[in-house]
């Protein structure tokens, strides 16, 4: 993959606010890059750099070699934004209102009717093409949307809470049309409150806070940073507190304790802080067998985008 995106020490002030602070950051060529962060954390600011409607106080933004201070026309031509509210024009049909922004993208009249039904089919909305917008639900809005991002064929979208209000199967099916829409090879930036579905889609995240990238990687890469252990969760029959001084001896625990906030069948659970590779989890449970305990639960916690994202952030807006 080559780089498409690039942030150069990019900053930008509202008075005597710096609402983004000194942002470098690379995205590849189809990448699907999540920006996740409390509000106020400068993710809307930074798109709207991205997509040439703010102009960075310091620093270069680069699009496929562009900068959006020198070429913005060139930048906007590779570039479709969807923000996070749909706009006024509620009183086009669907239709009418693709037929809009294929003219304002200076599409040949001959080539739009072909493309206009290729992106309602794609989007999954052509039952509705002659309904007024303002009749459509929220979801269809934003599939609409998507679709009008997506008339000029440009390479990388850029999506400011594409998910934001929509109910758990419309968000389901947003989730999965951004997935097909990535395997057009598009490259995709959005930002979202809803940690799953980042987590679901992203080959990378980055976490804001206070207008500064906190932490940027793959999920894996994060959580390994913020929990760099392995959390082991053991439930047992009995022999609870001599187990724990049997696992706190074993080689790569580096704490055990018990878990005030879970049980097992009522029983409690010992939490396991572990170093160690798959093989060396089956030895601590086989070690455990060895002596005898009766384990009736051995698990791992996997590590989330909550979890990791709590963990990164302070809750501190400027």
């Amino acid at each position: 993959m080559s780089g498409i995106v690039e942030f150069q020490d990019v900053s930008k002030n509202f008075a005597q606010r710096k609402a983004v602070d000194t942002v470098n950051l690379k995205i590849e060529s189809g990448e699907i890059f999540g920006l996740v962060g409390p509000n106020g954390a400068g993710k809307t600011t930074t798109m709207r750099m991205l997509v040439t409607l703010l102009e960075p106080d310091q620093g270069e933004i680069l699009v496929n070699g562009h900068s959006t201070r020198r070429d913005p026309q060139k930048v906007r031509k590779l570039i479709g934004f969807m923000p996070d509210s749909f706009g006024v024009y509620g009183d086009m049909s669907v239709h009418e209102y693709l037929e809009f922004f294929a003219a304002c993208y200076h599409i040949p009249a001959l080539e739009r009717p072909a493309l206009i039904h290729d992106l309602l089919e794609l989007v999954d909305i052509s039952h509705r093409r002659d309904d007024m917008v303002d009749t459509l639900s929220t979801g269809l809005k934003q599939r609409l949307g998507l679709a009008r991002v997506l008339i000029h064929d440009p390479q990388i979208l850029v999506l400011d809470e594409p998910a934001s209000g929509l109910d758990p199967r419309a968000r389901v099916e947003i989730r999965e049309l951004l997935l097909e829409v990535a395997r057009l090879g598009k490259t995709i930036l959005f930002s979202s409150h809803i940690l799953a579905d980042v987590a679901e889609l992203c080959t990378r995240v980055g976490i804001m806070e206070n207008g500064r990238l906190a932490a940027v990687g793959t999920l894996d890469q994060l959580s390994q940073n913020v929990v760099p252990h392995r959390l082991i969760h053991i439930a047992m029959i009995e022999r609870t507190d001599e187990a724990q001084l049997f696992l706190t001896r074993f080689d790569g625990v580096s704490a055990v304790r018990m878990d005030k906030t879970a049980n097992h069948n009522g029983r409690g659970v010992i939490e396991v802080d572990f170093n160690g590779a798959d093989a060396a989890v089956h030895k601590l449970l086989a070690a455990l067998l060895a002596q005898g305990y009766a384990v009736i639960h051995f698990s791992e916690e996997s590590k989330n985008l909550e979890e990791v994202f709590m963990r990164t952030t302070k809750g501190i807006v400027s």
